[in-house]
């Protein structure tokens, strides 16, 4: 036995070819950022990176509700508030007020400005065609960074061999 540490091998040293595919199907404050950080991680790595978003995560990349995204407890098993605390009326505004201070004091952007940096570091930002119908929404109602409104088999095709992240 050596004392010579054992490094795995995980294939090429180029990554020029990683491609990863993330789509964000949640527009509440807390599950907005789990896919614009690891999106902004991966392209850190030189990763091609693709956000797609769909349903509720539209409001993430739509103009009039993307700065605005709540935080609710009520109904988060994960929300560590005293019990009975959650339903009280005001505990979302209050919830919401301190994540983003939480976020602010941590150096973290706000969505918007999150957004910004990743289509500056190359991501790409696509929105959802049945989320746009259903919403009655076109690209002029979507945060301009975003590509195009595109089917989830356009999008599929698009990030074909990709890690993939449903967030």
């Amino acid at each position: 036995m050596t004392d010579q540490p054992v490094i795995p091998s995980f294939g090429d040293d180029d990554e020029s070819d990683r491609k990863l595919a993330i789509i964000c199907s949640k527009g509440n404050l807390d599950m907005a950022y789990p896919g614009l950080i690891l999106g902004n991680a991966a392209l850190g790595e030189g990763v091609e990176t693709h956000l797609f978003f769909t349903f509720w995560g539209f409001d993430m990349i739509t103009k009039s509700r993307m700065g605005d995204l709540k935080f609710t407890p009520v109904g988060n098993t994960a929300t560590h508030m005293p019990m009975g605390l959650t339903p009280m009326p005001g505990i979302t505004g209050m919830a919401t007020k301190q994540m983003k201070k939480t976020l602010e004091d941590l150096d973290i952007p706000p969505v918007p400005e999150f957004l910004e940096q990743i289509v500056a570091a190359g991501g790409h930002l696509w929105a959802c065609r049945l989320s746009a119908d259903m919403n009655k929404l076109t690209d002029a109602d979507l945060y301009d960074g975003v590509e195009g409104i595109i089917s989830a088999s356009d999008f599929i095709e698009m990030t074909e061999g990709a890690q993939l992240l449903f967030i």
